[in-house]
């Protein structure tokens, strides 16, 4: 899988694309991502501790701008909330709209990664959303603001809050996040979109849609059998082979 040395190397996407990327819902993507073979099928996503704090928001599209995170002590220099100027310079850096990428250093987490003030700062710059694999507050308040927000959980108060590195590998829900990284995360989950295949993605999508829905009108037809229903199936995963070749040449 093609890894880019800097964020200067990472593919630049259309905004059309990622427009179209943020129609379909992350279990299509992954689903669709996996017919390249290009990893495990049991890689590339995040794990269950990651949980979207507003599953009814669409989907959220993104390249991670990455940071690690402590609260139970105070920073070796600065105050509260230091660091915070360094992550909204290396906006510019980004190939995309930014998705901001919390890895929390403490264990259990503190303290809350985010509140209102946080969340309405980064999505004033061009933030699309937030994932951290410690927790949030004020989730009243940014669920308001229309902001996705993916954690661990929730915390009332913020601690120590303060930021080491800015655009480092971080570790996250089990995946090992880097800068630039393309995601794409909803109510089910976050997951990583290769950034070679990543153009080709949104008509992916549509073909495999295409396909379930074979099966799925099949079972909404006013009768079924266990015969028709094997030719439904047969018919999908002809389907499927035929988007697969299309998209590898295999």
């Amino acid at each position: 899988m093609y890894r880019p040395k800097s964020l200067e190397e990472i593919p630049r996407l259309d905004a059309a694309v990622l427009q179209r990327l943020a129609q379909y819902d992350t279990p299509t993507v992954c689903n669709v991502v996996e017919l390249w073979d290009l990893r495990p099928r049991s890689s590339g996503y995040m794990d269950a501790r990651i949980r979207a704090c507003f599953p009814e928001m669409p989907p959220m599209v993104g390249y991670a701008l990455t940071c690690t995170f402590r609260s139970a002590a105070p920073p070796v220099k600065g105050g509260a909330y230091s660091g915070l100027a360094d992550q909204l310079r290396a906006f510019e850096q980004m190939p995309g709209p930014p998705v901001m990428v919390f890895q929390d250093l403490d264990d259990p987490p503190a303290a809350a990664t985010f509140g209102e003030v946080m969340c309405s700062t980064y999505q004033r710059f061009g933030a699309r959303g937030l994932v951290t694999s410690g927790a949030g507050r004020d989730l009243e308040q940014v669920r308001a603001l229309g902001f996705p927000v993916f954690t661990s959980g929730a915390l009332c108060a913020h601690g120590y809050c303060h930021f080491l590195d800015v655009n480092v590998p971080v570790r996250v829900g089990g995946v090992t996040v880097y800068p630039g990284d393309l995601l794409h995360g909803d109510c089910n989950g976050v997951t990583t979109i290769p950034h070679e295949i990543a153009s080709e993605v949104p008509d992916a999508c549509e073909e495999l849609i295409a396909a379930e829905r074979i099966v799925l009108d099949y079972l909404r037809g006013e009768q079924v059998t266990i015969s028709g229903y094997e030719e439904a199936r047969a018919a999908h995963a002809e389907a499927i082979r035929r988007l697969q070749r299309r998209l590898t040449g295999r």
